[in-house]
């Protein structure tokens, strides 16, 4: 496609984002009447709505707020190969599963051939809004680190697998036509193979190799653009050999990644291998990707929610002169909409909601700046508290409620979002944070509940040594690469005696009965994925909550509704508990995983 037909299609992209936000009430209204005249036949439809009397306002007077455990048995019906309708009206063509869950289990929902329109749809719009702060993109290359994950089925057949995955391995992906403003240096065989190490193996090396094309860096998460950078610095001498020789390193064993990276590899290139070798051979690598690729403009990324711990790393080995770029907000359930402000600091990152990619609820969960912290899923939300999309407020905190063309209704997406302003008729939220999420390394999410279970489960180990745990709370910690979960713990010795520490003795297999206890996400993240490192319990002082009580009643706690927090977020907080540490101690072996059929 030349270059005066793909800025046409950016002014067009514009053009449409104008037209959507201007009419964001009669969009979403059309949206819902298509939805429900879709899927008018379902068996689930039918169980709250007479067919004859299916309309918007008998939806939303009929079909109640629900949850994943609700929908559920009919989404494992269509997994068993039930070919009813059940919630939609159209073939379902896969599942998709979520990127983490509080259940044990990975989410799986369906998805409608259609869906994978809405999606390219959303992409085509970036980088028509990037290009108006950035220009001349056209001139160099992308290195955007992609990757899929190995798929499994269901038992009726379906393919099972995350929604990036789906994506890659849709003719809309690899059957693209040419697009000089997103031309990456990784050729699609190494983003579609499965091993990771030898995708990003290949992707890093391509990226090497054209480091004087490349114009943008990024990958989907900060956390793994942050794991590339930590792969550049254990294998750069290795991957500055493969350039000085040109053959690929003989540990890339897969022949499409060997087919591609032959033709990059061409022939010996030694000036760019002791360019390579220069910078990478220092020994303060701060501001590293400025000097690896001299020409780069920005780091693409997600960095809001839980990856916003990322931030300040990837300022480090930017030195601060690669803006983060944060576009899109997508969930495996529904695409939402996209950041018309790109380059703004990421805390003020704001997502303007698409009208024509679902229908979209909230349930209020506070004004005037306060969050009111009630996400209980299981408490029924009452039909008329919900608010439609053009009648939310200014400031005010929304649990997200989605309806969508593949079968989901008034479905609780679990995400908490706060509107910070307006972009003609269509809000834009800022995501505050997951429902009931406390701690987050990768695209885990482990909630309260989950780490409280686990820790229940762990802490039974001390009772043999008459050791009791007190109190514990926990943090995510990224200062190093891969994150890991710590847990503090301050621990009371029953019985007086000479050998008050025996109890240390254990203190490792309750790591690994916690890493056990966790979710079925967790446990791929540090088995499979190696995404998420061994957690770590450190041991605290005696009276070490109860300063740290002290520490948020003095800031401003009521000592009457005070309760431990049970993960840590105050860095003064952090300091005192990282003072009256006794001892540390992780994990020793990788929790149990294995691919599960859905």
């Amino acid at each position: 496609m030349d270059g005066r037909k793909l800025e046409y299609k950016g002014v067009e992209a514009l053009k449409e984002i104008e037209r959507l936000t201007l009419k964001a009430g009669e969009v979403q209204e059309q949206i819902l009447r298509e939805i429900l005249t879709q899927n008018k036949n379902t068996e689930y439809l039918k169980k709250y709505i007479n067919e004859k009397d299916l309309s918007i306002t008998e939806f939303m007077r009929c079909v109640p707020v629900t949850i994943y455990e609700a929908i559920f048995p009919y989404i494992e019906r269509i997994a068993n190969g039930d070919e009813s309708s059940l919630i939609t009206g159209h073939p379902v063509t896969e599942m998709l599963c979520s990127s983490g869950t509080s259940g044990g289990e990975p989410k799986i929902t369906p998805s409608i051939a259609e869906d994978l329109d809405r999606r390219t749809f959303l992409y085509n719009l970036i980088m028509p809004i990037i290009n108006q702060y950035v220009p001349n993109l056209d001139e160099g290359k992308a290195m955007f680190l992609y990757f899929v994950k190995a798929e499994m089925s269901t038992p009726c057949g379906l393919p099972a697998r995350t929604v990036l995955t789906s994506y890659y391995k849709s003719k809309h992906f690899k059957c693209r036509s040419h697009d000089r403003w997103n031309d990456l240096t990784s050729p699609d065989q190494t983003i579609l193979c499965t091993d990771t190490a030898q995708s990003m193996y290949c992707q890093i090396l391509s990226g090497l190799i054209q480091r004087q094309q490349v114009l943008r860096l990024g990958a989907v998460f900060a956390s793994a653009f942050l794991r590339a950078i930590s792969f550049l610095e254990c294998n750069w001498k290795i991957l500055t050999e493969d350039i000085r020789t040109g053959h690929l390193n003989n540990s890339i064993t897969d022949p499409n990644c060997r087919s591609c990276m032959t033709t990059l590899l061409s022939s010996p290139n030694p000036t760019l291998a002791d360019e390579l070798v220069k910078v990478c051979s220092e020994k303060c690598w701060k501001g590293i990707l400025c000097k690896i690729w001299p020409r780069a403009k920005y780091i693409e990324a997600v960095v809001t929610g839980s990856m916003a711990q990322y931030v300040p790393a990837l300022d480090y080995y930017s030195d601060g002169k690669l803006p983060l770029v944060c576009t899109m907000y997508a969930s495996s359930e529904c695409y939402f909409g996209v950041n018309l402000r790109p380059f703004c600091d990421p805390k003020d990152v704001a997502f303007t909601i698409l009208p024509n990619m679902g229908y979209f609820e909230f349930i209020p969960l506070g004004h005037n700046g306060t969050l009111l912290m009630d996400f209980d899923e299981k408490k029924q939300v009452p039909n008329e508290k919900l608010v439609d999309l053009v009648h939310v407020k200014l400031g005010c905190f929304y649990e997200l409620v989605i309806t969508t063309f593949a079968g989901l209704y008034r479905y609780r997406i679990g995400d908490v979002v706060q509107v910070v302003g307006f972009y003609n008729k269509a809000p834009q939220f800022r995501f505050i944070c997951r429902r009931n999420v406390v701690l987050s390394i990768d695209t885990e999410k482990t909630s309260e509940e989950d780490l409280h279970r686990a820790i229940t489960m762990a802490k039974k180990l001390l009772e043999p040594h008459d050791a009791l745990l007190l109190e514990y709370t926990s943090y995510p910690d990224t200062s190093s690469l891969p994150g890991h979960y710590v847990l503090y713990w301050e621990i009371q010795i029953l019985h007086n005696n000479s050998n008050n520490n025996k109890y240390f003795s254990v203190i490792e297999e309750c790591c690994n009965v916690i890493e056990e206890e966790l979710d079925y996400v967790y446990r791929r993240c540090r088995t499979n994925d190696r995404s998420v490192g061994p957690l770590e319990i450190r041991v605290v002082e005696g009276g070490t909550f109860d300063l740290l009580m002290d520490l948020f009643i003095a800031q401003g706690a009521s000592i009457n509704q005070y309760k431990t927090p049970r993960c840590v977020k105050s860095k003064k907080a952090l300091k005192l508990l990282k003072s009256r540490v006794l001892a540390s101690f992780f994990s020793t072996r990788d929790p149990k995983w294995a691919p599960k059929m859905c």
